[in-house]
């Protein structure tokens, strides 16, 4: 099991919400502000299947536009282990 943290910009969070939902991939959004990577930007956490972690990392980076005057994308994605994964 895995966790995803994909750290996006806010006008970008719908577009890869949906695309995410879409492949049957659950997401749940925090909006954020703070030092990392400043305003304007919200927090998705993924928890997936090590097989699962590939395709979201591209529909991620597919959702997001890239930044203004490059072509980098302005988003930054955490795979993380996970140990434990309970339902409640």
């Amino acid at each position: 099991m895995k966790l995803i943290i994909a750290i996006i910009p806010d006008n970008d969070t719908d577009q890869v919400s949906k695309k995410l939902t879409d492949d049957d991939l659950r997401v749940t959004l925090i909006a954020s502000t703070g030092g990392f990577l400043k305003r304007g930007y919200s927090t998705m956490l993924l928890g997936l299947q090590e097989d699962q972690v590939d395709q979201a990392c591209q529909l991620i980076r597919e959702g997001c536009s890239p930044k203004e005057g490059s072509d980098k994308k302005s988003g930054t994605i955490f795979v993380l282990p996970v140990d434990k994964f309970l339902h409640i």
